[in-house]
């Protein structure tokens, strides 16, 4: 080789595969849904102040949808047992946002099977709502597809959220999303009800998903909980895999274990339209001070439930004892419901 080839090759840049983290995917959006997931551990029972707190930090913050509860049946319900988020009935909503002359898209979670969404969701525009997200195990995706028409029909976008990923056979999930695809629904999203998942799972999850949703001109989403402390990381590995549908809540707030905490996850995607410090300061002063009451996030129990891809009923019920339970007995408990 002589000398001007080794001069040539030697200035040659190199290219680095760091480089597309200096970037961002101005596709992904984030859905924060800390009121609604954080409401399975108060019965819904939040004051307005905390959540008029979590919907400034949304606007301020530049997240793009905002889910404030359910739309839950209200068929023989007994008052008081509920609060409001329950059921987001638009005097509580406008209460809360006024008209919502925001950027800021709303959003409630509607359950298969659990929502009169013909006579509780009325059309959109009667409502400052903007997405229905429908939330279906695999065997209830008939009443989701009704559900999702009936949104649609109404005025709303719509995504489906496919509860327990994680237990759903191989061939009933590729029959479930091939009608979740031909449906008109905006994104579907991979839910890691248990926090069971790890990053491989997540990989082909997402994959597996995009095969369906991609051709159909859909999104594909992720919902990630925290038992195994991989709800962040998780949600990191489907944006690798091309998931654009993101959902967080306010320091990880959320059933059982919690979720992705927004504040890790904004500060991610370096997006200059993501604000930090609004987000920081709802969870300081509103979120934080919660804890003490509601105990959510990860602990030994969830991380037992999460480790046996089980419902976190078990270990909730656990630390709604008087906290000195023998965690090697519960785990021995969980282990012969096996």
């Amino acid at each position: 080789m002589s000398t001007t080839d080794k001069k040539t090759k030697s200035t040659k840049p190199k290219e680095t595969p760091a480089g597309r983290w200096l970037s961002y995917r101005p596709e992904i959006k984030v859905l924060d849904c800390t009121i609604r997931d954080g409401g399975l551990m108060n019965n819904h029972h939040f004051d307005d102040g905390v959540v008029k707190s979590v919907y400034a930090a949304c606007v301020e913050g530049g997240i793009d949808y905002m889910e404030i509860g359910y739309k839950a049946s209200r068929k023989g319900i007994k008052m008081g047992e509920h609060g409001p988020w329950k059921y987001c009935l638009e005097d509580d909503l406008r209460r809360i946002v006024g008209e919502n002359k925001t950027d800021l898209k709303l959003a409630v979670m509607a359950d298969a099977e659990r929502c009169d969404y013909h006579e509780d969701i009325p059309p959109k525009k009667e409502s400052v709502i903007d997405m229905v997200r429908v939330a279906t195990y695999i065997n209830q995706i008939p009443t989701a597809l009704d559900m999702i028409k009936d949104a649609q029909d109404k005025g709303y976008e719509t995504t489906v959220n496919l509860m327990a990923a994680s237990t759903i056979p191989e061939r009933e999930l590729t029959e479930g999303l091939e009608l979740l695809a031909g449906s008109d629904t905006k994104a579907i999203y991979v839910v890691d009800s248990f926090g069971a998942l790890y990053s491989e799972q997540v990989h082909y999850l997402v994959r597996k998903y995009l095969q369906y949703a991609k051709e159909a001109g859909k999104e594909v989403g992720i919902h990630a909980h925290n038992n195994l402390q991989l709800g962040f990381a998780n949600t990191i590995e489907a944006i690798i895999e091309g998931a654009n549908m993101l959902d967080a809540t306010m320091a990880g707030l959320g059933r059982g274990a919690g979720n992705c905490p927004m504040e890790l996850l904004i500060s991610f995607l370096h997006n200059p339209k993501y604000n930090l410090r609004p987000v920081l300061q709802c969870v300081q002063n509103h979120i934080e001070p919660l804890r003490v009451k509601l105990l959510w996030g990860f602990d030994l129990p969830y991380m037992l439930t999460g480790m046996l891809n089980q419902h976190p009923r078990a270990a909730m019920k656990f630390k709604a004892g008087d906290g000195k339970g023998d965690i090697a007995e519960f785990y021995d408990a969980i282990i012969e419901e096996q």
